[in-house]
């Protein structure tokens, strides 16, 4: 069995609920109320076991929110590796209005770590033993901007493949200066990268590029509802989305990549794995709040959703 390692600098405490009316001032009386252990690194973790697999987890804890996200990250069949912080974990609160359908996300920037809080994290990362490392999520605020590059270094030292879905700086430095088995940004984070607004065809060129000058090898950028594509030296490899009735798209992006990652992990090729993403993600936004992925919902899109790949 193939191991995958995934990292949670910045984790969060998923808080989810529904509202009949957001409005401001009045107290928002809220029902359904559900608590998951998130942060990117986290939900690719449980997507992983969620789909029959099991992946390693190396993420910070401080605090009391630290202790109520152990409990909630131990429900599920993760390995476990917590490295403490000073810090207490970030609370994040997604707000569901029933009278209009609309999203509220409150999402706080977390804790200030200490660069030496992190080094744990490497040191671990320098032992492993796998064949996956998957970095997803945000960097705290205190964490060198170089964080990513150094995992993704030490990746390729080894000979395991790094897998990086971030933003911002983190994106940028990693991209710049490492070599990358699997990037999956966004449409706007790709713009961000090249510093211009792209349609799918330019985005297309600029992801092909960042092939050629060998920072990525396998580029998946997610256009939401204008579908996905896959960018590597084979060329570009184009998906529509999948419609399904559209609960809340938190999660969507890391249920497609753990689920690309874990479908390579049971021998597909990377365009097959492709396809699974794309499912994965299509089957995060049939589920309420902020939960993630179905496994039954996962195959059945997988085998009757995905239907036309064109190039």
């Amino acid at each position: 069995m193939e191991r995958i390692l995934t990292i949670a600098l910045n984790p969060a405490i998923d808080v989810s609920c529904d509202a009949e009316h957001v409005r401001p001032t009045l107290k928002t009386r809220t029902v359904n109320q559900k608590h998951f252990a998130g942060g990117g690194g986290a939900n690719v973790a449980r997507v992983i076991a969620e789909l029959g697999g099991r992946a390693e987890l190396v993420y910070l804890s401080g605090g009391t929110t630290g202790e109520l996200y152990d409990g909630l990250l131990a429900q599920y069949d993760i390995g476990r590796h917590r490295v403490p912080i000073a810090g207490d974990n970030r609370i994040a609160l997604m707000v569901h209005e029933l009278s209009t359908n609309f999203e509220y996300r409150f999402v706080p920037e977390g804790p200030t770590v200490d660069p030496r809080e992190i080094e744990p994290v490497h040191e671990f990362i320098e032992t492993f033993e796998g064949d996956y490392i998957i970095a997803s999520g945000s960097l705290p605020n205190g964490a060198p901007a170089d964080t990513y590059r150094r995992m993704a270094a030490v990746a390729q030292k080894k000979g395991i493949r790094f897998v990086l879905d971030t933003s911002g700086e983190a994106l940028r430095e990693t991209v710049d200066h490492a070599k990358i088995f699997l990037l999956k940004p966004s449409i706007s984070e790709m713009e961000k990268l090249v510093g211009d607004r792209l349609d799918e065809k330019s985005a297309s060129a600029a992801a092909i590029e960042l092939v050629k000058r060998g920072a990525a090898e396998n580029i998946a950028v997610s256009m939401g509802k204008g579908g996905a594509f896959l960018a590597n030296a084979e060329g570009v490899v184009r998906m529509r989305s999948i419609h399904v009735r559209e609960a809340s798209a938190v999660g969507a992006g890391d249920s497609f990549v753990a689920g690309m990652v874990w479908w390579l992990t049971q021998g597909h090729t990377i365009h097959e794995a492709f396809r699974f993403g794309i499912a994965a993600g299509s089957a995060a936004v049939m589920t309420p709040g902020t939960e993630l992925c179905r496994r039954h919902d996962v195959l059945a899109l997988y085998e009757n959703g995905v239907t036309r790949v064109h190039g």
